[in-house]
């Protein structure tokens, strides 16, 4: 099984978090988000993935050669966005069997194996995964019939235009002849140009709902409350499920004894607390980050490479990595990069 990862966003809404990083790289629980969707697809026995890449095409390349993704893997570069389609086709050369396509910026608890029979079942040529929100104004909506085949579909209708509260969930599955109905060698909206004309050719969209957790990282946001909801046991990622532990990743942590935690917690490699630190809880520290004596810790997302001085308070913020915190300082609701020369409020 391939899959196919749309990565080229610049992540605009996200910023100040995606001025060094793209967007599917910036880290949930700290690993980038990429990396651990792939991790994700592995395990539903994917084995070659594509990235899909435009904006910091040169950051996916540097990380995934330095880090083994455990599948095979490589990229094909947009020198101007080409939209979702438009990547896609771009993509065209790698697939001549039935594909998955991801937005990159996606989190879900979607099941692809099921996803993947109810495609096969009913005999369609693309799938999309949809999900149920209350006000489906800023998405795409998706109407469809009894039988579960799409019917039309609208980009952000306004409010007295609503007639489906389905939006499209940013999951696909495509059968390769399904590429030559999307043009070369411009940008293309599948949700706008291409799935309408596959309905008008008569073609079969068949529309899966299977998720109970789905959310994008467009925002910080959206971004902090994915985090809350891995905390709080609503969502559960690979490696960080907090439903079953209180404390993740201690024992590749150093923390000095007279250190509080106070779970949930998540720390990565090499992480060092001083003494008479108070960590948590609902924190995430990343992996080689320092966090000094007497320091506290709270409702706080730490990157990697933090070094956080003495006698400093964190708490509902956002540290970008690499960062030095200096000796007393306290960050209340706020993020905090080199980038960003005043701290700048969520």
């Amino acid at each position: 099984m391939k899959a196919l990862f749309l990565a080229g966003g610049m992540g605009t809404r996200l910023r100040p978090l995606t001025d060094k990083v793209p967007k599917p790289m910036v880290p949930v629980m700290g690993e980038p988000l990429l990396k651990r969707a792939i991790a994700k697809v592995k395990a539903y026995g994917v084995r070659e993935v594509v990235l899909s890449t435009c904006y910091r095409a040169d950051y996916f390349a540097t990380y995934f050669n330095a880090v083994n993704p455990g599948v095979r893997l490589c990229c094909v570069t947009e020198d101007t966005p080409l939209g979702t389609g438009g990547a896609i086709k771009n993509a065209q050369q790698f697939f001549d069997s039935p594909f998955l396509i991801f937005n990159a910026d996606i989190v879900s608890d979607i099941d692809y194996r099921k996803m993947w029979e109810f495609h096969k079942e009913k005999k369609a040529d693309v799938t999309i995964a949809v999900t149920y929100v209350e006000d489906p104004t800023a998405y795409g909506v998706i109407e469809y019939d009894s039988a579960g085949f799409a019917r039309t579909f609208k980009e952000k209708p306004k409010a007295h235009e609503v007639s489906s509260h389905y939006i499209n969930a940013g999951v696909y599955i495509f059968e390769p002849h399904v590429l030559e109905a999307i043009p070369a060698g411009r940008p293309v909206s599948v949700e706008r140009e291409t799935f309408p004309r596959l309905l008008a050719e008569g073609k079969r969209i068949a529309v899966y709902r299977g998720n109970r957790y789905w959310i994008d990282l467009g925002t910080p946001e959206k971004y902090i409350g994915l985090h809350r909801d891995i905390f709080a046991g609503r969502f559960s990622m690979l490696g960080a499920d907090f439903r079953r532990e209180r404390f993740i990743g201690l024992g590749k942590a150093q923390v000095d004894k007279t250190a509080v935690l106070r779970g949930p917690v998540y720390l990565g490699e090499n992480v060092r607390v001083g003494a008479g630190a108070v960590i948590g809880p609902n924190v995430v520290i990343g992996a080689d980050s320092v966090i000094g004596e007497k320091c506290i810790v709270e409702n706080s997302i730490l990157w990697e490479g933090i070094n956080l001085e003495e006698n400093c308070r964190v708490s509902g913020s956002i540290i970008t990595a690499g960062c030095s915190v200096p000796y007393g300082t306290k960050l209340i609701g706020r993020i905090y990069t080199d980038t960003v020369q005043e701290h700048t409020a969520v």
